[in-house]
């Protein structure tokens, strides 16, 4: 599972790099998503994936290894609820860009044909 894991972020990462690349506002804009996903799933899994494991402490004398640990949780929900404004303002300014310059490019200057 933890190649899965590791291909899936692999995947991600890469794509949202080739996106970032790419000219057009709008792809641009999916691979900062997908960037931002991969690292949402890069900090869960340092969080220890594990099964079967209380969340919850009920000892008075708890071992420690034995519990999952609740802030790379706590982390990706906060990043996941970030990514979302973040991506609603990058489609704002696209839309007021594209309404602007009457073009999607990243530099605001259509490519000139051959």
């Amino acid at each position: 599972m933890e190649i899965v894991y590791a291909l899936a972020i692999g995947v991600l990462t890469g794509s949202g790099v080739w996106l970032l690349l790419r000219p057009r506002t709008f792809q641009v804009i999916i691979g900062f998503s997908l960037l931002s996903y991969a690292v949402n799933l890069f900090i869960f899994g340092m969080g220890r994936l594990a099964v079967h494991l209380p969340p919850i402490i009920t000892t008075l004398n708890p071992d420690p290894t034995r519990f999952d640990d609740p802030v790379p949780q706590a982390l990706v929900l906060t990043a996941i609820v970030i990514s979302f404004a973040t991506t609603a303002l990058f489609l704002v300014v696209l839309l007021a860009s594209r309404g602007l310059t009457g073009t999607d490019h990243v530099d605001g200057e259509e490519e000139p044909e051959p």
